[in-house]
């Protein structure tokens, strides 16, 4: 990095890709005329809306995590005051050409995939894998002859993970979901049921759900299921 990229100010970027692993050379990059002045994050967690009858409450049961959003606002200006020194001179990109380049990169069926891009928008520390969700385009300034000169887009993006990176997150450690382990020389069936179920009680009919006929002893190398509880699983 050269000393003048230390003192330039760098602006948020919109890249798109045709493969979901967005490797290789982007396709295009949308970049923001200004930055914008706030992004906001949304995290959302579905419950299940299940209530017993004859009840006056319920139990909210964990259901999914959804996708996070980011959204944000961008404004175009196509009126040239912002434009200092030699720069007036250059001739700028109209604000329908702007936006027309930002429908292409992000909502736009791409005819190779047959679906719109993955994106991944970067400013700073963020970097976002994510697709288009929405854009409210507001156009606030008009030429004579009917052209834009000014636009605003309300821009949600919805957060676009691989699925390895998804499970490293999630971390898959739920006692409703089947896990598997390799034994390690120490570990013993009530230790490792334990750390499943989050109690050792349940280590006789792990033990049967492996065909287990000693539990004493395990194998370092063996593989065993730790199947999802159910009503069966009784310590």
């Amino acid at each position: 990095m050269g000393l003048d990229d230390l003192f330039k100010l760098q602006k948020l970027k919109i890249l798109a890709f045709g493969n979901r692993l967005r490797i290789g050379d982007p396709l295009g990059v949308f970049e923001a005329m200004f930055n914008p002045e706030s992004i906001m994050r949304k995290y959302e967690i579905t419950y299940g809306k299940y209530q017993g009858i004859n009840t006056s409450g319920r139990h909210l049961k964990y259901s999914k995590s959804n996708p996070s959003d980011l959204s944000l606002n961008l404004i175009l200006d196509g009126t040239g005051t912002t434009e200092m020194g030699i720069l007036q001179l250059k001739p700028q990109d109209t604000v329908s050409k702007r936006i027309k380049y930002f429908l292409h990169l992000s909502y736009d069926m791409n005819g190779d995939i047959h679906e719109p891009n993955y994106l991944v928008v970067k400013w700073g520390d963020i970097s976002f894998n994510c697709r288009l969700g929405s854009v409210d385009i507001n156009y606030t300034h008009f030429n004579r002859d009917g052209t834009p000169l000014r636009a605003s887009l309300d821009i949600r993006l919805i957060s676009d993970e691989n699925v390895g990176d998804m499970q490293k997150k999630d971390r898959k450690s739920s006692p409703d979901l089947s896990h598997s382990r390799i034994v390690k020389a120490g570990d013993t069936l009530p230790l490792l049921t334990k750390e499943i179920y989050g109690s050792s009680a349940y280590y006789l009919w792990v033990a049967k759900a492996n065909g287990l006929d000693e539990i004493r002893r395990l194998t370092p190398g063996q593989r065993l299921v730790f199947p999802p509880l159910d009503s069966s699983a009784s310590p």
